[in-house]
């Protein structure tokens, strides 16, 4: 065949190949979607996934299923994505412990969290606030730093997990405040949060939507919050920088699908989301836990991973975290 017939061949097919995955992405989902959640039920991370889940799968018309899989700082979830199919139908809403410190905890994991998952969009970024049980005698972080000082023994402080950003914000902290801290893991911030009000451990450093309604209704003593400026859901909570300038930690949550997913599809599942978060129910149903919740792009999701890779590493050096 001429060469000229071939090429001819090539343009009048080339619409087609294009619209290909533009019309796989609008025929989806053709099955129940499962959103897989690296921690217990009764979360920051947990509950907003619910009422995302809620939204679209009255949205889609088939259920988005929320699957809650702790373990391992949240590589038992991230690994039972990265090992499913790449057609979109199974999503894992990930931190930055799952998806930007696991590695460095554990080398030896069974996947590439770069190869084999695809950011598709944030769903929320917070500040954390340091809470302890009201009964202990200290109201704010310098008087929590001195407390500590005068103690025959290290105060403990629990986390969601090793390397969770529960966990790094601690480390920061101890290191930044030049404290002695002993590390209380959990397999989810709830069961942490119990822990702290039954005054099993003296502190903890959770995401503000999983401990604001404690801090509202007095069961736990907030002393201070991680951001850069004061929270306005908590206006009169100072922020830790008041007593250690410089000091600012936030976290975030976001999905991630299969690494193999198509672009389109990753890009599709991306578009859905903002359309949840920018309902008017959700937000309102969301407002209460005090999170920025604001959607990204894929390349946005992906660039803020690759700066807390950056950004978290000498912490995890310093501080001697490993995975046990």
């Amino acid at each position: 065949m001429p060469a000229f017939s071939v090429a001819r061949r090539t343009l009048l097919f080339a619409p087609a190949l294009l619209a290909a995955p533009r019309a796989w992405a609008q025929a989806f989902p053709e099955k129940p979607i499962r959103l897989v959640v690296p921690f217990t039920p009764g979360g920051a991370t947990d509950g907003s996934a619910r009422v995302v889940a809620e939204f679209l799968s009255a949205h889609y018309g088939k259920p988005v299923v929320v699957e809650n899989r702790p373990g391992a700082a949240g590589t038992v979830a991230a690994e039972l994505v990265a090992r499913s199919a790449p057609d979109g139908h199974t999503w894992l809403i990930g931190s930055a412990g799952t998806l930007a410190i696991a590695p460095f905890l554990m080398p030896g994991l069974s996947y590439d969290t770069r190869r084999d998952l695809a950011p598709a969009s944030l769903v929320f970024t917070t500040d954390h606030v340091m809470t302890v049980n009201p009964r202990l005698a200290v109201r704010d972080v310098a008087g929590f730093i001195a407390y500590a000082k005068a103690q025959p023994r290290p105060l403990s402080f629990a986390s969601s997990g090793n390397g969770t950003s529960l966990h790094l914000i601690g480390e920061l902290f101890r290191l930044k405040a030049g404290i002695e801290l002993i590390h209380a893991p959990y397999r989810g911030s709830a069961p942490a949060v119990n822990d702290l009000i039954a005054g099993n451990v003296d502190c903890m450093f959770d995401q503000l939507p999983a401990s604001i309604a404690q801090v509202r209704g007095g069961v736990l003593r907030a002393l201070a919050l991680t951001g850069p400026k004061r929270n306005p859901a908590l206006p009169e909570v100072p922020i830790v920088a008041e007593t250690i300038p410089g000091f600012e930690a936030q976290s975030w949550n976001g999905m991630a699908v299969q690494g193999a997913t198509p672009p389109a599809l990753v890009q599709r599942i991306a578009d859905d989301i903002a359309l949840a978060l920018g309902d008017a129910a959700v937000k309102a149903r969301l407002a209460p836990f005090g999170a920025d919740y604001s959607p990204s792009t894929p390349a946005g999701m992906a660039a803020v991973i690759e700066a807390d890779r950056e950004r978290w590493g000498p912490v995890i050096r310093g501080a001697g975290i490993t995975a046990t």
